[in-house]
C-alpha cells in the first residue's frame, strides 16, 4: 500500500473496527473514503485524520439499510473520479432478542447491511480492480461465523458465515487478477457494538483474556489480506474456539452455545 495506489473504502467507519481501519491505513499514508451513517462523526474522524497525516479524506454520508445506497454511494465516487483500491466492509451491527420479538423490517434492513450491502459493493467495485490488476476486500466477518447460530441474536452467526464464504469464493475466483479478498474474523474486540445492542453489562462478565482491542485486530487483518489469507481469526483463543467447535459434535456444539445464550444475550420468547 502505498501512495501511487487509490483510495481505501471503509464502511461503518464513525466508530469501533471503521476508525481502527482509517486510523492504521493513515499511518500509511493511504488515502481514504470514510462512510457511515453519522457524519459529524466521520467529519471529525477526517479532520483529525487530514492534520495528522496529511492524506486525502472523503467523507460519505450512507445509510446502507437503503437499497439503493450501495449504488449511489458508487455513482458518488465515479462522479469524483475516485478509484478504490480497497474495499473494507466493516458496517454491522446486532439484533437482540428472539427472531419473532422483532418485525420483518428491521430483520431485513439487518440483512441488507450486513449481507447484501457488502456483496453488492463488492460486485460493482470488483471490476475496476480487476483492470487495475491490484485490489484487496476485507469482509469483517466474526468468530461467530464458525459456530452454531445463538439464540437472541437470530441472523447474526449466518451473516457471517455468509461473509466467510463470500470471501473465500471471491478469493479462489481473482486472486490471479491481483485481487485478494479476506474474511477478518474477530471474536470480543473492544468497541462501541455491545453499547449499541445493549449488551455491554453482559459482555462486561467475560475474563479480559478473551478480549482484543480494535487496533491490533485491524492490523492483523491488513497484514492477512496482503499475504492473501482467504480467512483470518484473530487471536490464539479465538482460533482455538473455532477448532474445538470444528471437532465436536454438533447436538453438544448446540447445546454449549444455548447455555452461553442465557447467559449473556437479552431474550425474548415471544
Amino acid at each position: 500500500m502505498n501512495e501511487s495506489r487509490g483510495y481505501a473504502l471503509i464502511t461503518g467507519a464513525s466508530a469501533g473496527i471503521g476508525a481502527a481501519f482509517a486510523r492504521e491505513l493513515a499511518c500509511r499514508k493511504v488515502d481514504l473514503v470514510l462512510s457511515a451513517r453519522r457524519l459529524d462523526r466521520l467529519q471529525s474522524l477526517a479532520d483529525e485524520l487530514v492534520a495528522k497525516h496529511a492524506i486525502k479524506v472523503e467523507v460519505m454520508a450512507c445509510d446502507l439499510a437503503d437499497r439503493d445506497a450501495p449504488r449511489h454511494l458508487v455513482a458518488r465516487l465515479d462522479e469524483r473520479n475516485i478509484a478504490i483500491d480497497m474495499l473494507i466492509n466493516n458496517a454491522g451491527y446486532g439484533v437482540t432478542g428472539y427472531f419473532l420479538s422483532q418485525p420483518w423490517q428491521t430483520q431485513a434492513d439487518f440483512i441488507q447491511v450486513l449481507m447484501t450491502a457488502p456483496t453488492e459493493l463488492c460486485h460493482r467495485l470488483l471490476p475496476a480492480m480487476r483492470a487495475r490488476g491490484h485490489g484487496r476486500i476485507i469482509n469483517v466477518a466474526s468468530l461467530a461465523g464458525h459456530v452454531p447460530g445463538s439464540a437472541g441474536q437470530t441472523l447474526y452467526a449466518g451473516a457471517k458465515s455468509y461473509l466467510i464464504k463470500l470471501s473465500q469464493a471471491l478469493q479462489l475466483e481473482y486472486r490471479d487478477d491481483g485481487v485478494n479478498t479476506c474474511a477478518l474474523c474477530p471474536g470480543f474486540t473492544y468497541s462501541e457494538f455491545h453499547d449499541v445492542t445493549g449488551s455491554r453489562a453482559m459482555m462486561s462478565k467475560l475474563p479480559r483474556w478473551m478480549w482484543m482491542d480494535a487496533e491490533t485486530v485491524v492490523r492483523q487483518g491488513l497484514d492477512a489480506v496482503e499475504r492473501g489469507d482467504a480467512l483470518y481469526v484473530n487471536g490464539r483463543v479465538n482460533r482455538t474456539i473455532k477448532a474445538v467447535f470444528k471437532l465436536i459434535p454438533d447436538r453438544l456444539a448446540l447445546r454449549m452455545i444455548g447455555r452461553q445464550s442465557r447467559k449473556f444475550r437479552k431474550q425474548s420468547p415471544d
